[in-house]
C-alpha cells in the first residue's frame, strides 16, 4: 500500500474507520475462539464424554492460551510497528519487521510443541487434570494432538494482525473463518460418526488451523503495503526488540490469564473436594467442567471486546505517527463507549439465559448438581463484564500508543495480583463462592486503575488550539 493509499487512515471519518478494521478483527477473533468452543460443545453433547471430556477440555484450554500468548506478541508488536513505520514512511522498518515476527514464530512454536510433548503429564496435572482418573485420560489424548498442532495455530494467529496491518482485514477475517468452519464439519463427524472421542475434536481443530496457515502463507507472497525481501528474514537485533515491546502487553495479558486459570482450577479442585456434593467421586470433575463452559462464554464477549481494540490499532499507530492526536482520542471515546456496550449485552445474556447457555454445553444430559451450579456460576462470576470489557479496551489502546508500561500495569495487575491472589484468598473464607466473587472483585479494583490512566491518555492526546500570530491579532 503506497504512503497516499494508507493516508485515509488520517483523514477518513474514525466511525467508518471502526468498522472497515474493527469488525473483520472481532470477526476474526471471535472464529478463532470458536475453536475451543465448538470443541467443547461436542464434546459436552457426546454420551460417551460428557462433563468428563468437558473437565478435560477445561484443563487443556490454558495451554492453547500460552500458545495464543506468544502469538499474538509477535504479531501485535509487528502489526504496531509496522503502521507506526508506514506512518512515518518508513517502509524499510517495516518489511524488516514483518520477516523477523515470521521466523521469530516459527522457532518459538516449534519449541512449545516440544515442551508440551516432553512435560504433557506434569502440565495437565498443574492445571487440575488429576481431579479424577477419567478426566486425566480424556485430557492426556486431547492435548497430545493439540500440541502437534501448535505451530499451524500459532503461525495463523500471529499473522492475521500482520495481514491487517498491510491493509487487508477482511482476507485476515476469511483465513481465520476458513478454518473454524473446517472446525465445525469435522468435529461431529470425528466424535460422533467416527467415535474417535476426545482425539477428534483435537484433530478436527488442527486441520482448521492448518488451512488457516497455508492461507496466511499465501498472503505473505502477495503482500501491498510491505513487500518481503531476502533480507526481511534476516533476524535484526534493531528491529525486533521495537515490535517485540510494543506486542509484550499483549502476551503478559495471556501468560498472565493463564497463570490466573491454573489458580482458579486448582483453587476449584481444592474447595470442590471439601463440598458435601462434589467431594463424591462421580461429581468431582463437575465444578471444573462448569467453570470451563462460563469461561468459554466470557472469551466470547472479550473476543469482541479485544477485537474492537485489535481492530483499531493500525488507526492509532498511523495517526499518532502522523501528528493526529485529535483523531486518536476520538477514537479512544468511541471505543470505551462500544467496549461498554458489548459488556452490557453480555451481561444481560449471562444474568437472564443462564440455564439455556449450560444446556448448549450439555447440561440437560448432566444431573442436577450440574445445572444448579452452572446457573449460579454464570450469575456471580460474569456479573461485572461491562467493566471487564472497558479494562481490556484500555490496556490493548494504550499498547497501540506506544504505552506499554501503562498498559502492563492494568494487565498484570488484572490478571496477576488481583486474578491470582483473590482466587486464593476468597475461598478461604467464602468456599466456592468466594472462587466465584472473586472474578467481579478483580474487575472492578482493575476499572478503578484504569480509569486514572484513561483520564491521563486523555489530557496528553488533547491539542491545544494554535495560536493567532500577533500580527494578525493586531
Amino acid at each position: 500500500m503506497s504512503e497516499t493509499n494508507q493516508n485515509f487512515l488520517a483523514t477518513e471519518k474514525i466511525g467508518k474507520l471502526m468498522q472497515k478494521y474493527a469488525i473483520p478483527c472481532i470477526i476474526s477473533l471471535l472464529v478463532g475462539a470458536l475453536y475451543n468452543i465448538v470443541d467443547q460443545i461436542f464434546i459436552a453433547n457426546a454420551s460417551y464424554l460428557g462433563s468428563f471430556g468437558n473437565a478435560a477440555n477445561t484443563v487443556v484450554f490454558p495451554m492453547t492460551v500460552l500458545a495464543l500468548g506468544i502469538a499474538v506478541m509477535i504479531g501485535d508488536g509487528c502489526c504496531a510497528f509496522v503502521s507506526i513505520s508506514l506512518g512515518k514512511n518508513e517502509k524499510e522498518d517495516a518489511h524488516r519487521s514483518v520477516g523477523n515476527a515470521i521466523i521469530l514464530c516459527i522457532i518459538s512454536s516449534i519449541l512449545l510443541t516440544a515442551v508440551y510433548l516432553l512435560f504433557m503429564d506434569p502440565i495437565i496435572t498443574f492445571f487440575g487434570g488429576r481431579v479424577n482418573p477419567e478426566t486425566f485420560a480424556f485430557a492426556r489424548e486431547y492435548f497430545f494432538y493439540i500440541a502437534l498442532g501448535v505451530p499451524f495455530y500459532m503461525f495463523g494467529q500471529a499473522m492475521n494482525p500482520v495481514i491487517r496491518s498491510d491493509g487487508s482485514p477482511k482476507f485476515a477475517m476469511g483465513a481465520t473463518l476458513l478454518g473454524a468452519v473446517m472446525n465445525v464439519i469435522l468435529d461431529p463427524v470425528f466424535i460422533y460418526g467416527f467415535h474417535w472421542g476426545m482425539m477428534g475434536a483435537a484433530v478436527a481443530t488442527v486441520a482448521g488451523q492448518i488451512a488457516t496457515a497455508l492461507l496466511s502463507v499465501w498472503y505473505l507472497c502477495h503482500m501491498k503495503a510491505v513487500r518481503l525481501e531476502r533480507k526481511s528474514f534476516r533476524l535484526s537485533g534493531r528491529v525486533i526488540p521495537k515490535f517485540l515491546s510494543l506486542g509484550m502487553t499483549s502476551f503478559l495479558a495471556q501468560i498472565s490469564l493463564v497463570v490466573s486459570m491454573a489458580a482458579v482450577q486448582n483453587t476449584c479442585m481444592k474447595y470442590g473436594a471439601l463440598d458435601p456434593v462434589f467431594g463424591q467421586q462421580e461429581y468431582a470433575q463437575i465444578p471444573l467442567a462448569v467453570l470451563g463452559i462460563v469461561m468459554k462464554f466470557f472469551q466470547i464477549a472479550i473476543s469482541i471486546s479485544i477485537g474492537m481494540a485489535a481492530g483499531c490499532i493500525p488507526i492509532v499507530g498511523y495517526n499518532i505517527g502522523a501528528g493526529k492526536k485529535g483523531r486518536a482520542k476520538t477514537l479512544f471515546i468511541y471505543l470505551l463507549a462500544a467496549e461498554a456496550v458489548v459488556g452490557g449485552i453480555a451481561l444481560f445474556i449471562v444474568e437472564c439465559f443462564p440455564l439455556q447457555i449450560a444446556n448448549l454445553f450439555g447440561a440437560a444430559n448432566e444431573s442436577a448438581y450440574y445445572t444448579e451450579f452452572a446457573i449460579r456460576c454464570f450469575r456471580i462470576y460474569l456479573c461485572m463484564l461491562p467493566l471487564a470489557t472497558v479494562n481490556k479496551g484500555t490496556f490493548i489502546y494504550l499498547q497501540a500508543l506506544g504505552k506499554a508500561l501503562a498498559s502492563t500495569i492494568v494487565t498484570m495487575t488484572r490478571e496477576i495480583i488481583f486474578g491470582v491472589f483473590l482466587p486464593i484468598l476468597m475461598p478461604i473464607f467464602m468456599g466456592l463462592d468466594g472462587l466465584l466473587w472473586s472474578f467481579p472483585v478483580a474487575d472492578i479494583l482493575t476499572f478503578l486503575i484504569a480509569a486514572f490512566f484513561i483520564r491521563q491518555t486523555f489530557r496528553e492526546l488533547h491539542e491545544e488550539p494554535q495560536a493567532v500570530p500577533e500580527a494578525q491579532t493586531a
